[in-house]
């Protein structure tokens, strides 16, 4: 689901249960019903309650300051741990989203063909410093300029760097 409506999910589930204690005693059905909105709730629900279990268990109620606990837990994936550890940690991590995915192909920053894959690929070009900074500039152009659907060309400031852009001119 998008970022707008996990924000939306959030506010109302950690109204209920703001520490890992109180998200892993909710009951299931319970936990389904705060965040059904976000499709795929019943898996999405089971992961929170394990998670939560797993924090309370494991990392004494805490998130883990690392990527490879992060991605310990239950549900977490490689972007998510990333995310997690950039913004939450303000380590250097490269989370590479639908929108990250989208651009650094378009540009031609990378033509791999999984996420994963395209990570690795940026990480090998760009500085290590710069790896949370650049992920999110990949995201907000993908989000306001080089859309999915409709990428306004005509708006972006590097499209003489773009292949996506070069390619369409030869096309014409």
């Amino acid at each position: 689901c998008t970022d707008k409506r996990v924000n939306e999910i959030t506010k109302t589930l950690f109204n209920v249960a703001d520490t890992p204690e109180k998200m892993r005693d909710i009951p299931l059905g319970r936990l389904e019903e705060l965040i059904h909105s976000a499709g795929f709730y019943k898996n999405k629900a089971k992961f929170l309650h394990n998670m939560s279990a797993d924090l309370v268990d494991r990392f004494d109620g805490k998130v883990p300051n690392d990527i490879a606990s992060l991605r310990s837990l239950d549900g977490v994936g490689q972007k998510t741990a990333n995310v997690v550890y950039a913004v939450g940690f303000n380590g250097q991590a490269l989370a590479v989203d639908t929108h990250v995915f989208r651009v650094a192909r378009r540009l031609g920053l990378a033509d791999a063909k999984t996420p994963e894959k395209v990570e690795e690929q940026l990480k090998n070009d760009i500085d290590e410093n710069m790896w949370t900074d650049s992920h999110h500039y990949l995201l907000l152009h993908g989000r306001y300029v080089c859309k999915a659907r409709n990428p306004e060309c005509e708006k972006c400031i590097i499209k003489d760097f773009c292949d996506y852009y070069q390619k369409s001119l030869i096309s014409e």
